[in-house]
């Protein structure tokens, strides 16, 4: 098993849908990484930062779930990262109301000793300096470096963005961000040139639409499961990453084609965290449920089709 240093947020947030409304609740891209990597018993740490205001029993979860938060820097005189957002009706556009970043404004990552040999480095959405940041703690390069990010950083820090795309190995973005960062509309043409900027992988999440895997000229989908109800988004990208992340640390297998395996369980993953607000479905989430919607995945994508010469 390979050892996975998971870096990103570990926030509250406050989410309004059209199904309801949450007060302060446990959020941020650690978290629901961690949450969705937890599901493999993987040798990981969160790296992050957090006030004195985030309850011990928030720690605890991620402790309790074999996520080592040795990383994860609490100032008691601070607070915690917070971020408040509606959705939309259609639950694909949200608008952000409040944006705090407190203690995260300052936030300068320590990755532990024992994790800076790692083999597997999940960066969460973060300031591109400070992705690099973890990089360069790292004793020997990672097997696998991943970068999630957005374009809010495409915005306001480009030049520092597409220095660490250049060290990593996967990016994992959706198809509006594909789109922006390239400037290309075909997500094939947009990957082709996110190749070439060097990451050797490239993942596109289309949300509802499932999500691309680009290998040189190999290419990858996997849909989206149907889902009779979504109550909140937020998340689902980062528990997609968790699951991707998550499935090669714990196989140690880095094949294109087994990163087939691990977008399927990235999106098995990520199909459970938009059934309930924040957090709250995938810390009950039980193994049993996971192997049964696989399930439900390979009967929806798997079938036989005799080919012929001709459609006559």
């Amino acid at each position: 098993m390979n050892k996975l240093v998971i870096v990103g947020t570990v926030a509250f947030d406050a989410i309004e849908t059209p199904f309801g409304k949450t007060d302060k609740i446990l959020g941020g891209a650690a978290t629901y990484i961690g949450l969705s990597a937890s599901n493999f018993n993987v040798d990981a740490v969160a790296v992050s930062v957090v006030g004195g205001d985030l309850p011990q029993e928030y720690l605890t979860l991620l402790e309790d779930r074999g996520i080592s938060i040795s990383g994860i820097e609490i100032i008691k005189e601070g607070k915690t990262f917070f971020w408040s957002g509606k959705y939309h009706n259609d639950m694909n556009s949200r608008d952000t109301l409040v944006t705090e970043l407190n203690v995260l404004e300052h936030f300068n990552p320590v990755v532990p000793e024992n994790y800076k040999d790692a083999e597997i480095v999940m960066l969460g959405n973060l300031h591109p300096l400070v992705q690099q940041g973890v990089l360069d703690q790292m004793t020997r390069k990672p097997k696998l470096a991943i970068l999630d990010t957005m374009n809010f950083w495409m915005d306001i820090a480009l030049n520092d963005l597409l220095n660490v795309i250049k060290n990593v190995d996967v990016i994992t973005i959706n198809d509006e961000e594909a789109r922006q960062l390239t400037g290309e509309y075909s997500l094939v043409v947009a990957a082709q040139k996110i190749h070439e900027i060097g990451p050797k992988y490239v993942v596109i999440k289309k949300g509802e639409h499932g999500a691309l895997l680009f290998h040189n000229e190999q290419v990858f989908y996997a849909p989206a499961l149907p889902l009779k109800e979504v109550f909140d988004p937020t998340g689902a990208g980062d528990t997609f990453a968790g699951g991707f992340a998550g499935y090669l640390s714990k196989t140690g297998d880095l094949s294109f084609e087994n990163m087939k395996n691990a977008v399927i369980y990235g999106s098995t993953l990520a199909s459970f965290c938009v059934e309930k607000f924040g957090t709250e479905r995938m810390i009950s989430l039980k193994n049993s449920e996971i192997h049964k919607r696989l399930q439900q995945f390979k009967a929806l994508t798997q079938f036989e089709i005799t080919l012929t010469e001709t459609l006559n």
